[in-house]
């Protein structure tokens, strides 16, 4: 059976449609800075989504801070169902809580299994990096990860612990993570390497990419 997708620009329209219906589901709101307010509407629509299972939500440059996000990731959490998740929540003010917070509520989506996040230009620090990756280590089904952390300030620890964190995901097997502009250098790059180098007892990590800057890594087999 084809599933249908259902496509929204608005969030008024979304929110008057048909809400348990929805299986795939594609939602638009960049650049119209909905805030905080605006992406609360959105998770409590979201929440009431029960039966879906793929959704796209791009809300890049929208004036989306910790609470906001924070949030979004408590309504994401009871979408029970979804397995494919794209979010793009690029260049907002999310910060280090607005990170762990939202990765909080993806762990509880348990049968979360590809995961593409982008989170550019969100001032997340090493601490957010750190409780980011945490976060999404408790995703025990996620198989399929893209992680764009590009223009924030993790460092070298961020960089670090963020491989260190990731490497507990027990059933990863494609990862490819974007960390351009990060100020991570040799230590941190290193520091990356090695910690993701573990999940050679996981057997399926195939594929990793990093984008640090001017350095550039691919490694396959790991």
């Amino acid at each position: 059976m084809i599933q249908q997708i259902k496509e929204y620009y608005e969030l008024e329209e979304f929110l008057s449609s048909s809400l348990l219906s929805y299986q795939v589901l594609r939602i638009y709101l960049s650049d119209i800075g909905i805030g905080d307010e605006g992406v609360s509407g959105l998770g409590s629509g979201l929440a009431k989504c029960i039966n879906l299972s793929n959704l796209t939500l791009d809300l890049r440059n929208s004036k989306i801070g910790d609470e906001g996000a924070s949030g979004l990731g408590s309504a994401l959490a009871k979408c029970i169902d979804l397995s494919n998740l794209t979010l793009d929540l690029g260049w907002n003010q999310i910060g280090d809580e607005g990170a762990s917070g939202l990765c909080s509520g993806l762990a509880k989506c348990i049968n979360l299994s590809n995961l593409t996040l982008y989170l550019t230009k969100n001032k997340i620090s090493a601490m957010g990096a750190l409780g980011l990756g945490s976060a999404l280590a408790k995703c025990i089904n996620l198989s399929n990860l893209t992680l764009n952390l590009s223009w924030n300030q993790i460092g070298d620890e961020g960089a670090s612990g963020l491989g260190s964190a990731l490497a507990k995901c027990i059933n990863l097997s494609n990862l490819t993570l974007y960390l351009s502009s990060n100020q991570i250098g040799d230590e941190g790059a290193s520091g990356l390497g090695y910690a993701l180098a573990k999940c050679i007892k996981l057997s399926n990590l195939k594929i990793l990419r990093l984008n640090l800057g001017q350095k550039q890594f691919i490694c396959f087999g790991l």
